[in-house]
This record gives structure tokens, sequence and C-alpha cells, in this order.
């Protein structure tokens, strides 16, 4: 039995470990298995270490997480015929059965019969990934799988609800994107490549702001407290018609709903915290308060599409796998600009 190194969450509050684990093998008829060339390191591997997925997920301990990856097809099951041995992939990151009636419209992403690698199957921290024939996109040549894999759930995450913002958005209004991270430096490229909307930035960080200002922010409004004030004042006293909250914690929530007009989108992203207003408001303001999971297998193949035409383009920070400590402590800390990707 051939085994592979792979990053294991052990216990909730501890520190992942490194472990030695079987290879896994293309057993069932669609089953592929992807040898990773690139995992992304996401705030939601944060979450599931403090236990937060536990409940949701009811995954059993030990299991390895990342549920952003690209690699190349290592093996392939009898049935499948859409990609071969050796091709260059980007995983959708859902494994989907095709048969509900989420996945017949095309919304896979509520498939009825869904597993998750990185949340509740094994994941993407390792050599080698089991998935299956439905969650592969083949990548263009031009494209590398250590380059894009966050783009498989960060990027993918940020192009559903830069797609949905989108849809509503005219040249005459304003777009806030709440926080320039890891989502919202590739939410920002989306919106600017999808709507001619004034793109205005918020964040925390100076380095972000400029990272953001770089990829297409007509504004960028440092967080610094008089943030919410400032974007008013940007908006004539009125607010954004459409705010994308790509933080969704530590008081951005009621922030982000009082940048938000009168029947504007107030779209949340990120999350850790509640969502909490008063009825009579959002009634008396007509505001919509929407939810962002991760997009669709089309958006996925929208999304590389932009940036195999070099319209989005990933700001990474990689790690070798077995530093892998490293990535997730300067992820916490603050300190990975664009995305944190582990390199096997």
């Amino acid at each position: 039995m051939s085994t592979m190194r792979a990053v294991r969450v052990v216990g909730y509050h501890q520190n992942l470990e490194m472990t030695e684990t079987a290879i896994p093998e293309a057993r069932g008829p669609w089953d592929v298995v992807v040898r990773i060339g690139g995992a992304g390191v996401c705030r939601t591997d944060l979450h599931i270490l403090e236990g937060q997925w536990a409940e949701k997920s009811q995954v059993t301990l030990p299991y390895t997480i990342g549920h952003e990856n690209a690699g190349w097809v290592h093996a392939v099951g009898s049935a499948v015929t859409n990609v071969a041995e050796g091709d260059k992939v980007i995983l959708h990151p859902l494994v989907t059965c095709g048969l509900c009636r989420a996945c017949r419209s095309g919304d896979d992403v509520h498939c009825e019969n869904s597993a998750f690698p990185g949340i509740d199957t094994n994941g993407g921290y390792a050599e080698y990934l089991l998935t299956s024939a439905r969650s592969c996109v083949r990548l263009d040549d031009a494209l590398e799988p250590a380059d894009v894999a966050a783009l498989a759930d960060a990027g993918l995450t940020a192009y559903h609800a830069a797609a949905k913002a989108a849809r509503r958005l005219t040249p005459r209004d304003t777009c806030v994107v709440i926080g320039a991270g890891g989502l919202g430096h590739i939410g920002i490229q989306v919106l600017k490549a999808l709507t001619p909307a004034r793109l205005v930035v918020v964040d925390r960080n100076p380095a972000a702001l400029r990272l953001a200002e770089s990829v297409g922010a007509d504004v960028g409004v440092l967080g610094d407290g008089g943030h919410v004030d400032e974007v008013l004042g940007l908006t004539g006293g009125a607010g954004a018609e459409v705010v994308v909250d790509f933080v969704g914690e530590n008081g951005s929530t009621a922030e982000g709903l009082a940048m938000t007009r009168q029947a504007g989108d107030y779209h949340v992203v990120g999350y850790g915290e509640n969502v909490d207003v008063p009825t009579i408001d959002l009634i008396s303001s007509e505001k919509n308060v929407i939810g962002n999971l991760v997009g669709s297998y089309n958006d996925l193949q929208d999304l590389m599409a932009l940036a195999a035409k070099g319209l989005v383009t990933l700001h990474t920070q990689k790690y070798a796998l077995d530093d892998f400590q490293q990535a997730v402590s300067d992820l916490d800390a603050g300190e990975v600009r664009g995305r944190a990707i582990l390199v096997p």
C-alpha cells in the first residue's frame, strides 16, 4: 500500500498534525484521484479548528482538511471520460450527485447528496485527493495549479457573490466591498470585470487597501472608525446600492448595513458573528440581507474564463506542505496578503 503525507485535524482547539496515510484509490466509476499541486489555506480552516463546523459537518476525527484544490489527474474510475491521467485541473469544492433537483438545475452547491472534501470528508492538505469527475474543471495551458488553487473556493465564493451583486448594479451605482483579503481581492477583480459601478473598498489594513486599488478599486477607505461616515459622504448620505461584506465579524455586519442605502442589498460572505437588525428597520428601509455560499460548477467555469483572460489574478503566498503550521499562523495573525497556498 502506497502512503502519502496528509495534514489532519486530530482534535478541536488542538494544532494540526502531519501524518502518513494511504493514497486514495479510484474505486467508483466516477472517482478521480488528483495529485495536489496547490491547496489554499482559508479562514474556514481556522474556524474548523475552533470547532465551529463540528455540528454542521458531523465529521469523524481525525481527517484531512483543505477545500481549495488544484493539481493533476492521477487516476480515474471506469466511467470517467471528461478528464484523463496527467490533465491539469481545478476542483469544484463539492462532490455532487448530478441527479437531484438542485444538480439538474445547475445549482449543484445545494446538492441533496453532496460531500465536501476538507469539510466533511478528507481534503487537500495532502499529496493526493479523492474527488469525482463532476468536480473537475480542466485548466487553461496558461494557468498552473499552485497559482489558481484558491480560486476553487475563495475565488468561487467571491465570484458567486460578485456575480449576484453585479446583476443589479448600474453605471450610476456604488458597490462597497468590506475586506480586501483572500476573498475580497478576488471579488474586487470580478466586480471590475462584470460591472461599471463605482467600487469603494473598506479595510483596516493600509497594505490591503493598496492591493485593492492595484486590482481595480476606485476608492479605498481605511477602516479606522470613521469609515461608515466616509462611505455615506461618498454616496451623498444615502449609502451604497450594494454592500458585499467579505468579513462578517468584528462589527462589520452592523457597519455594512449602515452603509447600505434604502432598498439596497447587503451581501454577507464572511462569517463569525450574528446579523442583528430590528425588523422595523428592515421593513422601513426595505433592505435585503443576502447570504452567499460557494458558487456552482458553472460559476467556476466562468471564473476560470476570467482567469485565463488575465482579468482575475490570485495574489498568493506559497508555503511548503511541511510548513502548514506557519501558513495557518500567518493567516490567523493577518500576515497573509491575498491567499496562502500549500504546495506539496
